[in-house]
């Protein structure tokens, strides 16, 4: 199951849950679709992956309130 992180690992935006603008990477980085196209050019800095969208979980999973409030920021990222 994949956690649904909060925030961008970049920029620390906030991300809904709900949101289709978020890109992870194998590891389940995530990053905002603004620093993933233009900070990151669609490579993970933290492992080198691709990026892709992170899929929106099920209305059931959100109601429930299965995702994560951790918030993770890269030191990797190259917008800091």
């Amino acid at each position: 199951m994949l956690e649904i992180r909060p925030s961008c690992e970049c920029c620390d935006r906030d991300i809904a849950p709900e949101s289709t603008d978020v890109l992870i990477c194998s590891f389940e980085c995530t990053w905002c679709r603004e620093c993933a196209e233009t900070v990151l050019h669609g490579v993970c800095p933290n492992c080198g992956g691709e990026l892709v969208r992170r899929p929106v979980p099920s209305p059931s999973r959100l109601a429930a309130g299965r995702v994560s409030n951790v918030r993770v920021l890269s030191e990797s990222c190259g917008s800091r």
